[in-house]
């Protein structure tokens, strides 16, 4: 298949072109940045540089993967990207969600409300809306709009400080802060099996107009996933609870720049039941412990971060030994 991706240079369009490759498609990239090699150059936030980047182009899948962080990717950028690549030949529109687009709560199921107008954060309001405009043209115009709701993910490569927080801190010997007791939940997916759905969409006819949880079906708590990341490594984690308010007191908070704990891991939790993708698209997860040993390794050999700047961890470890 002749195949578009919109954001093919990061942690998993550089994992799908290259499982698109492997099995036989004819790839091509469109990103904004003329340093990022080869491809079609558009912002993918403005409708009409995309159109022209694609005049005299004509798809069979476009998998849409990028949201702008610094700007937002609102809705109607999203469908504006999405009926410039609706030409003839066009089987699927493949767009990344994210479990943000649920309101918080446990075990979302796909036919749950998502978290619309009445959302404070953009990020979650966006991603949701984009959905409703897809689904909207497929319902009213049979645009063939596939969603996937991955939670946090995980895998070789991972740009985030997230896996990575932890690994340092246990080869730097610190204790590690745990939120409170450490119990609120969290949901991984690993980027292969990411991935895997992906491609799993493309042979599957009744993916069209459907929306997919794609996630390890169990999740893990933070203190348990810590342990989790501390077993890969061969270490013990030495885990010590500071209450969450008082991290923020000291001016730690889930997004950083002063971290307590890893990038967006200390957020209202929001679980997925993962039954629909598992039947429909036949992804089985790979094992949480099997996935971050890979990760791991590739972590090993690709760290570039050194000296963290523990100094909120440090005056945070000092109040809780005091008090």
């Amino acid at each position: 298949m002749n195949i578009l991706v919109i954001g093919g240079t990061l942690f998993i369009g550089r994992h799908l072109v290259r499982a698109l490759t492997a099995a036989g498609h004819q790839v091509t990239i469109l990103h904004r940045s003329r340093e990022s090699g080869a491809g079609l150059i558009a912002d993918r936030n403005d409708g009409a540089a995309v159109e022209a980047a694609l005049s005299g182009h004509d798809f069979d899948v476009v998998y849409d993967n990028v949201y702008d962080w610094q700007r937002g990717t609102t809705a109607a950028q999203v469908e504006a990207n999405a009926r410039a690549c609706w030409k003839t030949r066009l089987k699927r529109y493949v767009f990344m969600s994210s479990v943000a687009a649920y309101a918080p709560g446990l075990d979302r199921v796909e036919s749950d409300g998502l978290n619309t107008g009445d959302s404070a954060d953009a990020y979650s309001r966006n991603k949701a809306e984009s959905e409703l405009a897809l689904f909207r043209m497929h319902s009213r115009e049979g645009f063939p709009a596939v969603t996937l709701r991955p939670p946090f993910i995980y895998g070789p490569g991972n740009p985030y400080y997230r896996e990575a927080f932890f690994w340092d801190r246990l080869r730097d010997g610190r204790p590690i802060i745990i939120p409170d007791d450490g119990s609120r939940l969290m949901q991984f997916v690993y980027v292969h099996d990411l991935v895997a759905c992906c491609l799993r969409v493309l042979d599957c006819e009744a993916a069209k107009g459907q929306a997919f949880n794609v996630a390890d079906p169990v999740p893990v708590t933070q203190a348990a996933l810590v342990n989790e990341l501390a077993a890969v490594t061969g270490k013990e984690a030495h885990l010590v609870s500071v209450r969450r308010e008082d991290a923020f007191a000291a001016g730690g908070h889930p997004m950083g720049p002063k971290l307590y704990f890893a990038m967006y891991f200390d957020l209202p939790p929001i679980t997925m039941c993962t039954d629909k993708a598992r039947a429909l698209l036949g992804v089985e997860p790979t094992p949480f412990a099997e996935g971050l040993r890979a990760t791991y390794l590739w972590w090993r050999e690709h760290n570039q971060v050194s000296g963290p700047d523990y100094t909120l961890e440090d005056e945070l470890l000092s109040r809780s030994a005091a008090g």
